[in-house]
């Protein structure tokens, strides 16, 4: 029984392995042998030499495997410029700062001397020292303006370097002409007090608005000193002179920058005037009281 069981599972497999009945077993088992045929070895693909330059829209680039140089001398000749035109810059940038650091130290000067005015000294024992600088001035101005000269079109490119330092210059002159004169330094006049011309190296007009702006904020103290002092019509003299020329900034057109934050502490000196103008009125101190100009209708 077991040799039948035997007999009957090799048919099956023969059957299962050989479908086809007529061929015999012996020659599917021999297929198996047959070994699979070979593919024939996939060779590589020819080395082409790549060469170390290679042109790309009429420009070529070294290859560093060459070992030739890998700047362009285009490249080389721009930046070598570049450095010629810094050091030229440097150069004349480090003369005006040695001009301007001479008119900071003249300002300063004028400057301190202004301050005895707050002590109740005569106009023109202060004002005598201060108006001997003035030719100071006039010459250092020159000399900067020669040395940007050397260099066209540059006012502006330089004009950083002596920018604050002219706002004060315009400030302690205006103080200066107001206290002799009791009116205001325009423009033009401001420079011809420097020698500048305004063709070639002029006064930046927002350098001269700047400038007033911080000479308004000398009066309220001066107002305060000279009512101290006796001098009860002071109060109405730079009242009316604020009042002027905050009436006269306000017909620009002022964006949110520098200016137009000094423009705005304006006001707070006016008001500050107009406070020691009140309580000198209201005291019946004020001198000439009907005599104060009325605006035109």
């Amino acid at each position: 029984m077991k040799s039948a069981f035997r007999n009957g599972y090799f048919f099956t497999l023969s059957r299962s392995l050989n479908p086809n009945p007529n061929l015999p077993s012996s020659t599917l088992f021999s297929l198996h042998l047959i070994p699979p045929p070979s593919t024939p070895p996939i060779s590589p693909p020819p080395f082409r030499s790549v060469s170390p330059i290679t042109r790309i829209s009429g420009l070529s680039f070294t290859s560093m495997a060459s070992g030739e140089p890998h700047a362009l001398p285009l490249l080389e000749k721009q930046f070598d410029d570049f450095r010629s035109q810094l050091e030229e810059s440097g150069t004349l940038r480090d003369r005006i700062r040695t001009v301007v650091m001479e008119i900071e130290s003249t300002t300063r000067f004028i400057h301190s001397s202004l301050l005895l005015v707050h002590q109740s000294r005569s106009t023109p024992e202060v004002l005598e020292k201060p108006k001997t600088q003035i030719v100071v001035l006039k010459e250092l101005y020159n000399r900067l303006a020669e040395i940007v000269r050397e260099s066209p079109g540059g006012y502006y490119r330089y004009h950083g370097d002596w920018k604050s330092e002219t706002q004060t210059v315009v400030s302690v002159l205006a103080f200066m002409h107001w206290l002799e004169t009791g009116t205001l330094l325009l423009h033009t006049e401001a420079e011809e007090k420097l020698g500048l011309s305004g063709s070639e190296f002029g006064l930046d007009v927002e350098d001269y608005l700047v400038g007033i702006c911080f000479m308004s904020n000398e009066l309220p103290r001066y107002v305060v000193n000279q009512v101290t002092a006796g001098d009860y019509d002071c109060p109405r003299k730079v009242m009316k002179f604020l009042t002027d020329l905050h009436a006269a900034f306000r017909l620009l057109n002022l964006r949110n920058d520098f200016l137009r934050k000094k423009f705005d502490g304006m006001k707070y000196d006016l008001r500050r005037v107009e406070e020691v103008y009140y309580d000198v009125k209201i005291r019946g101190l004020a001198v000439n009281v009907d005599s104060v100009e009325k605006p035109a209708a």
